[in-house]
């Protein structure tokens, strides 16, 4: 795998994608963003991110059937590969590991 840690955003990017499943893509991910995390990428930041994230082989992405809406074009897909779902969990496990202990720290 070529990266041992995720940064938020591309963490949040993928968590995202797995809550879409079948059904995600650049805008449904955005969308995705702005209703649960309360973050509104730009259209641009989100797709160098998962470009980014395509080379690295943390996602992959495929073309959707071509509809009229779209001027003809087809909508581009994107799913987790294993290796994201792999670093995705370290970089929970991580994170759980550095949050115990920790119950009510941020309450004093």
């Amino acid at each position: 795998m070529s990266q041992d840690y995720l940064g938020e955003f591309e963490q949040m990017v993928l968590l995202a994608i797995m809550r879409l499943d079948d059904a995600a893509y650049g805008l449904a991910i955005k969308d995705e963003l702005e209703a649960v995390a309360g973050r509104s990428p730009s259209s641009g930041g989100l797709y160098t991110t998962l470009d980014r994230m395509e080379a690295k082989g943390l996602v992959e992405s495929f073309a959707g059937e071509v509809t009229q809406e779209r001027g003809g074009r087809p909508r581009r897909y994107v799913r987790l590969t294993s290796d994201g779902r792999a670093l995705l969990a370290r970089s929970k496990q991580t994170l759980m590991a550095l949050w115990d202990g920790l119950e009510g720290a941020l309450d004093r």
